[in-house]
Order: structure tokens, then C-alpha cells, then sequence
């Protein structure tokens, strides 16, 4: 039996599969790996193309667009491989890139996802906004990443090739253990898409697991694929999910005082927004905060079921600086400044 599945969440990513699945097929090691394709009820052909271009390959279609979590749910529930790579339909895996992902995770049992390093397809050399080599969060649940912070995007020139302890990695090419996903109970269906992964890369961390970036495994990423940086629906699931995420996940007693900041500073945000002439990014965020708190009967639902036997201090991969503050304020621009 194959050791990995890469599975390939698509919707109505034709070009893109034309464009970056010749890419995944050729630079992944047949004998160690399945490629599949779970299309989420695509209409622009995909499908058919599939079926005409790789005859051979793993389709699962399902009846409607179930969005990148619930999408990703249904596939791994019929997946049957130790691991799985969760692997955007824009992204191109370089050469060699799989086998130190199996490696990583046959060494260490307790590890339960890693990523690539992600590049960008547009500029090579840099690190990718989505993931570059491993995120973490601060006290605020802010994310940010080793060769990320906020918008300043580092070149790799070596400095993260090591297998570090992260936070989260990136649902761009997020590699886990099959029965640890669904031991933490998958993707939260309720994200829809964006901020998913770090919400359950940090169930998985509460469990006892590690999270690891994969430094000799590099993956080039486009980003934007479904959703630009400039969409306002993209920045309406960052708000709304990550307010979602602190109220699920956040392990200690003063977690109501973390919201309440966090709730001033997404207003300051917005505000900024406004006088940015971006009213659609401002509207997104007072749309965030109000599904937010529509939704909070349900959020302290789950907070409440995943409290038992959670720690109760924080993951140590959780900083304990603001790094808005060091960026903003201090100037400070890359992780190794932080």
C-alpha cells in the first residue's frame, strides 16, 4: 500500500489544473504516493478534462461545492494511507519534494502535520505569503510565519531548511497523519475556507501532537487561486474566523480580556480600511464581527466540548510578543528580527 495520498481539493479549477497538476504528476514519486482529485461539483469541464488528460487517476466528486473544509472532511474520510497531503490545486511541488515529508513523519510519531517550504510561483526565490516555511501565532492570535510578516515576504536563502517546531502550516500544502485528522475531528465546515487549518493544526497541538515545518521539501504556491488577497469576502472569513478561532481554542482563563483587545484593535483596522477608501474591506469586517457574535452560542458549543483534557496554558509555539506591534511600531520586518 502507498504510504501518502496527495489530494487535490478542486472547484471549477480547470486552467488551474492544467496549469499546475502536469507539475504534482511528475514530481511525485508514484510508488510512494496516490494522487487523487476530490472536485467539489466543478462546471467549467474539469472534470472532463481530468478524465481525458490522467484516464488513470483518483477522481472523488461530490454533489455541491462543500468549500475548502467540508470538501477536505469528505475526501479524507475515504482516504486509506497512513498520511495525507491536503495540496491547493495551484500549487507545483518541486522535485523530490515528497519523500522528506514521509521521512519526518515515520521519524517521529508524535508529529502529526508539516508543510513545505512554499515559494512563489511569481517570484521563485521568495517565500509565499499562504505559508512560507511554518507559522506561528502571538498572545492575539495574530498569524504570521518564518519568512512572512504581516505583507514584508523574506527570500529563502537557507535560513529555514531545518525541521523546526511551528505552530501551523499552511492548508496549502498541509501533510498529516490520516487518523490524527480525524481524531481532532477534521477541518471545521463552519471556516468555509481560510484560518482553517491554524484552528485545527491548534486542536492538534491541545492533543499532545507537534506541528513541524519540512525544510528539504519545497512547494511552489500562486495564492489568490480561489480567493485574491483583495477579495472582501477574503477578508471577511480571516476576521470572522479567527475571532472563531481565539473563542474554540484559546486555552487560558483570561481568554474573554484576549477577545475584547482583539475586538478594539479589528475595529481600528476596519477604520483604517474606511479611510483607505476600501469600503468593501470595511463593510467585511463589521459583517465578520456581526456573524461573529451570531454565531457565539454555537463557538462556546465547541469551546466548551474541546476543553476536556485541553492544557491550560498556551502551546509553546504560541509567541508571547505582539508582533503587530514589532512590525507596525518597531519596524521589525523579518522572523528572525521578532
Amino acid at each position: 500500500m502507498k504510504r501518502i495520498s496527495v489530494v487535490i481539493l478542486n472547484w471549477n479549477g480547470r486552467q488551474l489544473l492544467e496549469t499546475y497538476l502536469p507539475a504534482v504528476v511528475e514530481n511525485t514519486n508514484a510508488g510512494l504516493a496516490d494522487v487523487i482529485v476530490a472536485d467539489n461539483a466543478s462546471t467549467d469541464g474539469s472534470v472532463e478534462y481530468l478524465r481525458s488528460r490522467y484516464p488513470d487517476m483518483q477522481l472523488m466528486l461530490f454533489d455541491k461545492n462543500y468549500g475548502f473544509a467540508e470538501g477536505y472532511n469528505r475526501a479524507l474520510a475515504q482516504i486509506k494511507t497512513p498520511y495525507c497531503v491536503l495540496l491547493n490545486s495551484d500549487a507545483a511541488p518541486h522535485k523530490g519534494w515528497i519523500e522528506p515529508i514521509v521521512e519526518l513523519l515515520d521519524a517521529d510519531p508524535q508529529t502529526a502535520a508539516t508543510t513545505p517550504k512554499l515559494h512563489s510561483c511569481a517570484q521563485p526565490s521568495l517565500f509565499e505569503y499562504a505559508g512560507a516555511a511554518g507559522g506561528y501565532i502571538d498572545w492575539l492570535c495574530y498569524p504570521f510565519c518564518r519568512g512572512r510578516i504581516v505583507d514584508s515576504v523574506e527570500a529563502d536563502n537557507g535560513q529555514y531548511d531545518d525541521n523546526a517546531d511551528v505552530f501551523w502550516v499552511s492548508g496549502a500544502a498541509m501533510a498529516v497523519r490520516t487518523d490524527a485528522y480525524r481524531e481532532a475531528g477534521g477541518l471545521d465546515a463552519d471556516f468555509f475556507a481560510h484560518m482553517e487549518e491554524i484552528d485545527l493544526c491548534w486542536r492538534l497541538l491541545n492533543k499532545g501532537y507537534r506541528i513541524k515545518a519540512c525544510g528539504r521539501s519545497v512547494v511552489e504556491h500562486l495564492g489568490g487561486g480561489t480567493l485574491s488577497q483583495q477579495n472582501s469576502r477574503k477578508t471577511y472569513l480571516n476576521f470572522r474566523n479567527n475571532l472563531t478561532m481565539l473563542v474554540k481554542n484559546y486555552n487560558t482563563a483570561w481568554w474573554p480580556a484576549v477577545l475584547f483587545v482583539r475586538l478594539v484593535l479589528d475595529g481600528v483596522a476596519g477604520l483604517k480600511f474606511l479611510v483607505g477608501r476600501k469600503p468593501g474591506d470595511f463593510a467585511a469586517v463589521v459583517k465578520a464581527h456581526w456573524h461573529f457574535f451570531g454565531t457565539m452560542k454555537k463557538t462556546m458549543a465547541k469551546r466548551r466540548q474541546l476543553s476536556a483534557g485541553r492544557p491550560k496554558q498556551l502551546p509553546d509555539t504560541v509567541k508571547k510578543y505582539s508582533v503587530m506591534w514589532k512590525y507596525f511600531a518597531l519596524k521589525r520586518t523579518k522572523y528572525s528580527e521578532m
